[in-house]
């Protein structure tokens, strides 16, 4: 028996794989590249501050992604104030990168959390600027509704903070963000093996975006191809429905009918 899964939409545009990957911290272009392929990930996204956007020759990142195998999903890595982030993006446009964008503008240094007076006041001005806009957000609920009301396609709460692999510190909290959620909710930041991602897949979270977990595995190759695996395993545990838990022990056997 199979659960109809109708895939996962994002504003106008409908992805089959529920996996997003980053693409810094790699050894190699060449590595980034065999990563990706393992993952089966359509969306990739790119730190626009930290990378030439007009190298695009062969063997360089840009000209990896401009290759057309997969969605790129800029980012406003290393922003600090909404002016940057839009600033940042509008130039990204001019040069033709695609309107979905990853909007990240960070409030603290020292523990890479999100401003979210600032990712606010920058997704209200992309939006209207005609963005699809996915923001990074603390996994606070109500900042998580603001945004979705602002217009976001997507919200995307933090497991934990940027590339620590601490794995998902408060399930309830994402739990409550799935709960109320019209948009897709997808986990950023914090995942640090394929449990975490196949746990966040089971809470009900629509998709997964990581990167260090990949690039700063012993075998980037392998982990890629672990996370794709536990992105579909999460996801059908969640559709199949998990047993309720029970704060007692019940028999595996049945208990009626047994021959004394």
């Amino acid at each position: 028996m199979s659960v109809p899964d109708p895939g996962l939409r994002i504003g106008p545009r409908e992805f089959r794989s529920r996996l997003f990957v980053g693409t810094g911290k790699y050894a190699s272009v060449e590595q980034t590249e065999q990563a990706l392929v393992a993952s089966g990930a359509e969306v990739v996204t790119v730190a626009l501050r930290r990378v030439d956007l007009k190298q695009r020759g062969e063997g360089s990142l840009m000209g990896l992604l401009a290759s057309g195998r997969w969605t790129v999903l800029p980012n406003t890595a290393g922003c600090y104030t909404a002016d940057e982030a839009v600033r940042t993006l509008r130039l990204a446009r001019e040069l033709g990168i695609a309107e979905l964008v990853k909007l990240e503008v960070i409030g603290d240094p020292g523990t890479l959390y999100p401003d979210n007076e600032q990712t606010l006041e920058a997704a209200r001005i992309l939006i209207k600027e005609g963005f699809t806009v996915l923001p990074y957000c603390g996994d606070d609920p109500i900042v998580c509704r603001k945004l979705e009301d602002a217009g976001c396609a997507a919200v995307m709460p933090l497991a934990a903070p940027i590339g620590s692999g601490l794995g998902i510190q408060n399930s309830y909290k994402l739990e409550q963000i799935v709960a109320q959620a019209k948009v897709p909710v997808i986990v950023d930041a914090g995942v640090g093996t394929a449990s975490d991602v196949a746990v966040a897949m089971e809470l009900g979270c629509d998709g997964v975006l990581l990167n260090t977990a990949i690039a700063h595995a012993k075998h980037p190759v392998l982990m890629a191809e672990a996370m794709k695996e536990a992105v579909v395993a999460g996801r059908k545990a969640f559709l199949a429905g998990r047993m309720p838990k029970r704060l007692s022990a019940h028999a595996s056997s049945p208990t009626t009918g047994v021959i004394e």
